[in-house]
């Protein structure tokens, strides 16, 4: 069994089901026809007794994902945004898909991983990262604010790590994405190979395989991990982001005396000043919010907003189309971002939601 559909690969190795992205000059980049690939195939492979697992990798040398095609984004949020509202409907579904999937679903990690690469990986049973790895939600370097259940997971990494990273974008090395719950296990690179043909070989010889013996073979193949640099840093980095504001806490950043806590404020305040008050406020939500299917249905009503903004047509400019590093955020300072243009992001959108998370009085299943 094999099929090529929107730059997805998808074939039987074994037992296992092998999902391919394959846009490797565009660092596998996911496209509305990428999502629907490969929601389709996930939806055909769950009742496919052959297949007793699914490993997603990345096409290429650079990595696995650099997220959604934001070029496309860009383009379409200056004609009313209505392909992308519909393209991210359809990725944050993926994304609780995986989540929840029937069969162990193997994520690595490998290289870049960036934004939507973190949404098809990050939430599956076991995820794999290499000393390649570059992990990271990047979102407020253009206007917006972490998705595809990014807050979930930053909301939930120890201490205010998560805070820090959603509001600076900075990226996570292995050390750190398996202390900030965004990996489980570290596999160099050059074992990888044997591991995927080891996956395959196993499963073909089961009936039936879990999640704990599919985490076992990979943890045959693991090493101990670099060290996470972060790891150090958490004394200024919870003292600091505990802070109400952002405000408050690029200033506890600077007071610091810290010098890596001085550059974390100073990316802080490079970023949309929307998009990292829209952040905090998102993050400290997701600590409150019951269930990944919850913070998506969150996300989706901020990355509409922000689609109708200024700040993410500006970002996308800045940073990918003429890459001048120079973005001209509207509002431009942290102070003249008031509580009402956060809680904007926030509001119900009037038939218009992505309804991921069941509503009091709904049966089960009919979210």
């Amino acid at each position: 069994m094999s099929t090529e559909v929107a730059e997805v690969r998808a074939f039987l190795d074994g037992g296992v089901g092998r999902l391919v992205l394959d846009r490797p000059r565009a660092l596998n980049s996911l496209t509305h026809g990428m999502v629907t690939a490969l929601r389709a195939t996930l939806d055909d492979w769950a009742a496919d007794d052959r297949i007793r697992a699914v490993v997603l990798t990345g096409a290429g040398e650079r990595g696995l994902c650099a997220g959604g095609d934001i070029r496309a984004m860009h383009d379409d949020a200056r004609t009313g945004g209505a392909g992308t509202r519909a393209f991210l409907r359809d990725e944050y579904r993926l994304n609780a898909l995986i989540a929840s999937y029937p069969k162990p679903y193997v994520a690595v990690l490998d290289g870049i991983t960036m934004g939507g690469g973190v949404g098809v990986s990050a939430h599956g049973a076991v995820r794999i990262v290499t000393e390649r790895s570059a992990v990271a939600m990047p979102e407020t370097r253009i206007g917006i604010a972490p998705d595809v259940g990014g807050s979930h997971l930053l909301a939930r990494a120890p201490g205010e790590l998560g805070t820090h990273l959603g509001l600076t974008a900075a990226s996570m090395g292995p050390g750190d994405a398996l202390l900030c719950g965004f990996a489980d296990h570290f596999v160099p690179s050059p074992r990888i190979p044997g591991l995927l043909e080891a996956l395959g070989r196993t499963t073909a010889a089961t009936t039936g395989s879990t999640t704990a013996e599919i985490a076992a073979l990979v943890a045959a193949h693991a090493e101990p991990a670099p060290p996470a640099a972060l790891a150090a840093q958490r004394p200024w980095i919870d003292a600091c982001y505990a802070a109400d504001t952002v405000e408050e806490i690029v200033d506890r950043l600077l007071d610091s005396g810290v010098p890596e806590a001085k550059e974390a404020a100073e990316a802080v305040l490079a970023n949309s000043p929307t998009a990292v008050k829209t952040t905090l406020a998102a993050l400290r939500r997701a600590r409150t919010l019951p269930s990944l299917e919850a913070v998506l249905d969150q996300e989706y009503r901020i990355s509409c907003a922000a689609l109708e903004s200024h700040d993410m047509v500006e970002g996308i400019r800045a940073q990918v189309i003429d890459k001048d590093r120079s973005p001209r955020w509207r509002p431009g300072t942290l102070a003249e971002v008031t509580e009402a243009d956060v809680a904007r992001s926030f509001a119900p959108r009037e038939g218009d939601e992505l309804g991921l998370a069941p509503r009091e009085g709904d049966a089960p299943g009919l979210a």
